[in-house]
């Protein structure tokens, strides 16, 4: 698997349409649609966006005016958490409305799970019947615990297609994404690099896995969610660091290595933003 990886290489989702394996997120870009056209020049070919981003219009702008065959790139949007449940129909649409004309959501998921039980059923059935009609290509969730997606399982609809939640070594969201590989639900990392510069960067296995491969801390966390079989989306308004988070694909970290990153697991305590699995 992994010698073969390369940025070109996507995994399967059950809606049929594969999803690049490597992504660049967008939350908080100061300058989207630069930092959009640096991805695409550089090999990127899935972007994340998300209507609390406020970035959908720059990211489309980008995405239209690269040169790059539309079907080539994946883009990704999400409903807003305000918006899951009675609201998702309307929100949705203005999603729709932020693309420039001959775009298209590859894949449009419920952002979180906060607004209860009923809310995540109803928003979760308005992006089943987007897809149904060809709104969007492909529909699934972020931030949502094992017993959330069956919820949805158990109230008779279809499974989602990809599920979006904090992950890196020290937290590998073990039980969600369990039940995601079980049940042939995409796995997405956000968060993949803790915040870039900080102690992760400075912890010692990281340091001496970056010496042992001449690699960045910033890519061997990458390379550490690719041979997850995760899918990282990496966040960057820099030039040099988008290329550099995209170049880890002439190394493999080693099993016995991976067993030592994967040693680092803490749990839901290891999180920097929050845990799906708290959420009722």
């Amino acid at each position: 698997m992994a010698p073969a990886l390369n940025i070109s290489s996507r995994l399967p989702m059950n809606s049929g349409h594969p999803i690049p394996r490597l992504g660049l997120g967008v939350y908080m870009s100061k300058n989207a649609r630069q930092s959009v056209a640096w991805a695409l020049e550089a090999g990127y070919r899935h972007i994340d966006s998300a209507a609390f981003y406020k970035n959908e219009a720059e990211v489309s702008e980008a995405v239209m005016s690269s040169g790059i065959a539309r079907d080539e790139i994946f883009v990704t949007s999400k409903i807003g958490p305000q918006d899951v449940g009675d609201r998702t129909a309307k929100a949705l649409e203005t999603c729709l409305s932020k693309l420039q004309k001959g775009d298209h959501w590859d894949l449009v998921l419920l952002h979180a799970p906060t607004n209860g039980k009923q809310a995540r059923i109803t928003g979760w059935k308005t992006l089943v019947e987007a897809q149904k009609a060809g709104k969007i290509r492909a529909a699934g969730v972020s931030n949502f615990s094992a017993k959330h997606i069956q919820e949805l399982v158990d109230a008779g609809l279809p499974l989602p297609a990809l599920n979006q939640v904090e992950a890196h070594p020290w937290c590998q969201q073990r039980e969600i994404f369990a039940y995601c590989e079980k049940h042939g639900i995409a796995r997405s990392a956000y968060c993949p690099l803790l915040r870039a510069g900080g102690e992760a960067f400075s912890h010692p296995l990281i340091v001496e896995l970056g010496k042992k491969h001449s690699k960045s801390p910033a890519q061997i966390l990458i390379r550490y969610s690719l041979q997850k079989d995760w899918i990282p989306l990496p966040k960057s308004d820099n030039h040099n660091r988008i290329r550099e988070n995209a170049d880890v694909y002439d190394f493999e970290i080693s099993a016995e290595d991976m067993a030592r990153l994967d040693a680092l697991d803490q749990g839901g305590a290891g999180a920097i933003s929050w845990n799906p699995v708290n959420v009722a």
